[in-house]
Formats: structure tokens, sequence, C-alpha cells
């Protein structure tokens, strides 16, 4: 197994005798899982971690009833929802918040992607990513860490490295000197001298900007300048980031230097002037973990439910909290929030200063970056499954592509009459429960394509008239949901209900469809409607936390 000492404690760091064991060991099984790529065996898990079977078994079912990971079959699956966890982090850091959007534009002016980075000890790791779509394009994911004498962020965090500092990352290098401890990069075949780093430290220090020319992988360039904060300290790294197959690396600082510099500038001014923000509600979870407690008994591993809740305390308007306001964050007593805070800062997740606690980038590790690429469908999927499993009929999630649907996840169910649509169907969507959920939503400009093309007859029933189909939507609307009732095909009714975004706006759809002998109308409301709501509300709950710091895509 390859070293992974950037996600443990360090080699001689001595356990704390207050540490809480099934915190350390939860923590280790994610770890693991994130390593994986989200999707781990079980009895892979007991391999990687070297935890007993019934061990892994009890942490895998604790943090199933958390919902950060489903079970499926033999597997466990990292779920968005652990993403809070990050997503505490990065609250509480606010640099994606106020600097993304300058980010987002440089890379729109460029042509280029354009990356966040903060400094993670030896190493940094991506808080902020804004690619662009090419064959040749950036594979890191928001929470990936590289090591710092790879990258061109590297030797601008180095310049306010202590000599504590250099030591510990002298003491990597020669423990790991292939990188095999950094799975986001390829392996080193040779390393590099120390010298190397050092003077592109030196030199990062004197221009104000580094360089990567090819350090990470043959192709790979980037030039990089730092972000400061009101204290004049290095608070995060912008990137432009390129192929050599359109820059060389000297090409890249020539070109994109001069502005990159002048969106640094934009982004200081942006942090100098940034109001404070009240403190977002904390997730409070002790009294649900004591209830899941008494439900699962010995199968519910309360420490590390307890640990995990002492993360999410963390977050905007909430980046230094005492241990009275952890305790009173998450209703723990004082005595098991700092028995979790002792935990987790042995585990690098936390740090002290003074009497407060702050979260560290290594929170990010948890999950993050395989499930920053999470999209939609994905999300969606799981949720599909179960209703399918309820109903036993059909359930499918699909997006607006003009003026069709297109369906981008599906669950059939085993019948010898049932609805024959895979992925990627498209379907005229004013025919459609699903389509009209997504038309219902859109503002008169937005409908009138719809209500002013031609509207072919598909049945006899087929809503055909433009203002007739404009009245439906408005009622379609104001219900929350739409009922189709053999308008694409005779014999097919389908029930559908929105899907909505962080900010309210209706990104999809999911629906139930069947034959029409299988339910009436009435029952189709009745018994599918209340079923299908739930389902979309647990996708949108997933979308809200996968989508705070992300960008999830649709289609």
């Amino acid at each position: 197994m390859p070293p992974t000492h950037l996600t443990r404690p360090e080699p001689d760091a001595v356990e704390p005798a207050e540490a809480v064991a099934p915190l350390m060991r939860g923590i280790t099984v994610l770890h693991r899982l994130t390593e994986a790529g989200g999707t781990q065996s079980l009895s892979g898990l007991e391999k990687a971690t070297g935890l007993a079977r019934s061990t892994v078994d009890r942490i895998a079912a604790t943090l199933a009833r958390m919902g950060y990971l489903r079970l499926d079959g033999r597997d466990a699956v990292l779920t968005p929802r652990l993403m809070e966890l990050g997503n505490a982090y990065l609250g509480a850091l606010q640099l994606p918040r106020l600097l993304d959007t300058r980010a987002d534009a440089l890379a729109d002016e460029l042509d280029e992607s354009v990356s966040l980075a903060v400094a993670d000890r030896d190493g940094i790791r991506f808080i902020h990513q804004a690619t662009r779509r090419r064959a040749m394009s950036l594979s890191f994911r928001i929470g990936d860490l590289l090591p710092a004498e790879r990258t061109a962020p590297g030797p601008l965090f180095a310049t306010e490295w202590t000599l504590e500092d250099w030591a510990r990352w002298r003491d990597r290098r020669a423990a790991d000197p292939h990188d095999r401890g950094f799975p986001a990069v390829p392996h080193r075949e040779r390393p590099t001298r120390d010298a190397e780093f050092e003077e592109r430290t030196h030199q990062a220090g004197t221009r104000g900007w580094a360089l990567d020319d090819q350090l990470i992988e043959p192709g790979l360039v980037a030039v990089s300048v730092p972000v400061r904060d009101r204290g004049g300290h290095v608070a995060c790294v912008v990137s432009v980031v390129s192929h050599t197959s359109r820059h060389s690396a000297e090409s890249l600082r020539e070109t994109m230097l001069p502005r990159l510099r002048a969106t640094v500038r934009a982004m200081e001014r942006d942090l100098r002037e940034a109001p404070a923000r009240p403190p977002a509600a904390p997730a409070g979870l002790a009294t649900w973990t004591g209830a899941s407690k008494q439900e699962l008994g010995r199968e519910f591993v309360e420490s590390l439910a307890r640990g995990l809740t002492v993360i999410t305390a963390f977050g905007e308007g909430r980046a230094e909290l005492t241990l009275t306001e952890v305790a009173q964050a998450t209703g723990l007593a004082r005595a098991t929030a700092r028995r979790a805070l002792i935990t987790l800062e042995h585990l690098g997740l936390v740090t002290a200063h003074g009497r407060h606690f702050t979260l560290t980038p290594r929170v990010l590790s948890l999950g993050f970056p395989p499930l920053s690429r999470t999209t939609l469908s994905q999300i969606a999927a799981p949720h599909l499954a179960d209703l399918a499993g309820r109903l036993h009929d059909s359930a499918s999630l699909a997006v607006l592509a003009g003026d069709e649907i297109q369906y981008t996840a599906r669950v059939a169910t085993s019948r010898i009459m049932s609805v024959n649509i895979t992925v990627g169907t498209r379907l005229p969507a004013y025919a459609t429960s699903l389509g009209r959920v997504m038309m219902a939503d859109l503002s008169p400009a937005g409908r009138a394509p719809f209500l002013t093309g031609r509207l072919d007859t598909l049945t006899p029933r087929t809503v055909t008239d433009p203002a007739a189909l404009a009245a439906t939507l408005d009622r379609v609307r104001e219900a929350g949901y739409a009922l189709v009732d053999g308008e694409l095909e005779e014999g097919l009714r389908s029930i559908a209900a929105p899907v909505r975004d962080r900010t309210g706006a209706v990104v999809a759809a999911v629906n139930v469809a069947m034959h029409s002998s299988r339910r009436t109308v009435e029952r189709c409301v009745a018994e599918v409607l209340p079923e299908l709501s739930a389902t979309a509300a647990l996708i949108e709950a997933d979308l809200r936390v996968a989508g705070r710091f992300t960008r999830v895509p649709v289609a």
C-alpha cells in the first residue's frame, strides 16, 4: 500500500490518551474510501484499513445512518452528503465565496483553466477550479493534494515556511522520494534535488510569482501569483494552467501574468473590504445521534457520529470556535466535544490557536475529491432506484434540451408491459410530464418558444393549442407537479415533480411512468405523488450540499 502520510498523523505524533479510538477508525475508513475513488467493498476496506470486519461493518452502518455513505450490495459508496464536512471548512475559509467569481471571469477571459489553492503543510490543496472543456484538460479536483515542490503555488507558500516546516518537508521527501503518497499526481521516476525547490522558492519570493514548467507531468504548465490577506500573509494562490500545445511556460508567463496580477489585486481588495458574515446555523446533530444509538444499538458507533458532528459545528461566520462554542453548536457535553477536538487535532483536521480551534484543509481529504465531480444523474440514481423499488414502476430524471426533454437517469422495472425509454432518449417537452414541470418554471419569455412553435398531435389527447398549453403550465406551476395522461402515447400515464437547485430554480424533473391500467389518475395523485415529491426532496438535499462550492453538471 502506498504511504499516506498526509492523511494520517505525523509519524512521530503520540496518540493522546484522550483520543477517541472509534472516531480515528471511522476517519481511516473515510480516507481509504476516498483513495479508492469513493467506492470500495467492505472486504476491501477490511484489508486496506487493517480493521476487523465487524468493526468495518459497524463503521459503515454508522456512516450510512448519517447519510455519508450507502451500502450497495457488498460495496460502500460515498454519498454527496459527506461533502458537508468539506463544506464546513470551505465555508469557514470564505475564500471560495469571495474569490470564485473573479477566478471564473479570468478563466473565461483567458480561455485557460484557473485554480485557487491553499497550503496544507508541505503540500497544496485546490479549493476552486474553473476548467476549460477540452480534450486536454485539468483532471485535478477540489480537495486534491499535491506536493508543494511539483507545483507553481508551492514555492509561493514556501516563502513563509519556518525552519520546522522545511525540516518536515525534507523528512517527507526522504521517506517518499517517488511521491507515492500523492495519488493525484503521477509518481516520480527520478527524484529531484532539494536544492531545486529551495532555489525556486527564493526566486518566487523575489519575483512575486512562480512557474510550473511540466513539474507535475509532461505538457502541463502553470503560472501562479499569491493572494495576500489583510496581514500580508499568503491566503491562497491563483494559477493559470495550460498545456504546451498552447503555451510554453515562458509564453504563458508573458501573456497571462499581467492579467493574472490585475485579478489578484482585485481579489485582495475584495478580501480587505469583505463585510463580516453572520454565523450560519450549525448542524446540531447530538440529539439525532443519541436517538440513532437507541434505535440501532451497538451497530451505531455514537462516538464516531459525534466526532464528525464537531466538524460541522464550523462554517461561514464560525471560522474560529472555542470549546464552549463547539459544545453549544453541536449540543454535545463539553467533555465529549473536548475529546473529539483532541482527536481531530491529532489527525490534523483541526488546529488550536490558544483557546480557539479552526478546521484545516485536510478536512477536504474526507471524500471531497471524488465527490466534487458528482453529476446530477449520479446524485439521483440511488434515489430513483429506491422509488422504483417502492412503487414497482419505472422512475426517471430528465433535463430540458431545447424544446425537448433528455433522459439522464432512469430505473426501469421488470414487467412484461413496461415503458421502453433509455438514458439519452429525447421526447417533445410539451407532451410529457417531465417537460411540463420544467416549462412551468420558465418566465413568459422562456415559455414563448414552446408556445409559438409547431405542436404536433401525437394522440387524440395531446394538448396542441398554445393558449390551452399555457393555462396547463400555469396550473402545473401552482400545483407543483404535472400529470400527463395519454398525450405522448396512448395508454402511457406519468406524473412528474421538479428538482430545484440551491437558488430555487428548476434544473431537472423526476417522474414515474406506467401503463394507464396500473393506476387511475386519482391513485397516481394520492399514492405516487407523495413518494415522488419525497424523492425529489432527497435529490434536492444532496444537490444543495454537493453544489455549495462545486458545479454539479445537470446533463
